[in-house]
């Protein structure tokens, strides 16, 4: 199994989160995750994000433990992208060549200029102030610095919930994609509809345990 759930508890100033979460994902699942607020779908994912270490139980990738991945390894090969995203610097230009400069390679102008427009952003942008852009701009810059470099597992935090209509249909078409290429997607959402749209599987939370995980065909 390509990312493994075994036993998975998480406790918080002693309340359990989540309860014992046994799950298998398989490669190239695009799987939506659901519950009502305080289930545990964020824990989930940043568990699966190794940005935080369950309490009792164990996760592998690609049938190895996470223990045994230097963390670096780990996260280039599963990204996380949050709701409320953190953009450093004074620049957006900053955060778009960061994922080169990391792997000390020069930046690809034609990739980021690529990325913008696929996500309906002008390329200028990139010369603009974190400070100035809007909800939606942020979570667009985060995503189009996160899928750089394609992961190998790509996990999502309600990564649409500032855009309107037209821009969501924009990512959910690019990260549809991406999973045509084999690339395995967990998604977050409190949308009921775009949790049926691009995916295989959805995942239903309840109370830190999984009440459901449904197939779906379309």
């Amino acid at each position: 199994m390509y990312l493994k759930l075994e036993g998975i508890s998480y406790l918080a100033k002693e309340k359990e989160i989540l309860k014992k979460i046994d799950l298998e994902v398989e490669k190239g699942d695009c799987i939506s995750i659901v519950g009502e607020s305080g289930s545990g779908k964020t824990t989930l994912l940043k568990l699966c994000a190794h940005l935080i270490s369950c309490s009792s139980g164990k996760i592998k990738f690609n049938g190895r433990e996470y223990s045994t991945y230097d963390d670096i390894e780990l996260r280039k090969n599963i990204r996380y992208c949050v709701q409320e995203p953190y953009l450093f610097g004074e620049k957006v230009k900053e955060n778009l060549e960061f994922p080169f400069k990391i792997r000390k390679e020069k930046v690809d102008d034609r990739r980021i200029e690529d990325l913008l427009q696929i996500f309906n952003l002008d390329k200028e942008i990139i010369h603009k102030k974190i400070e100035d852009l809007s909800g939606g701009e942020k979570q667009r810059i985060a995503l189009v610095r996160s899928v750089i470099y394609e992961p190998k597992v790509i996990l999502l935090d309600e990564a649409t919930s500032a855009l309107d209509e037209k821009n969501t249909e924009k990512v959910e078409r690019y990260i549809k994609n991406l999973n045509e290429k084999g690339i395995t997607v967990l998604w977050n959402t409190h949308d009921t509809n775009q949790s049926k749209r691009i995916f295989n599987k959805r995942i239903v939370l309840e109370m830190g345990k999984i009440k459901e995980v449904e197939k779906i065909y379309g």
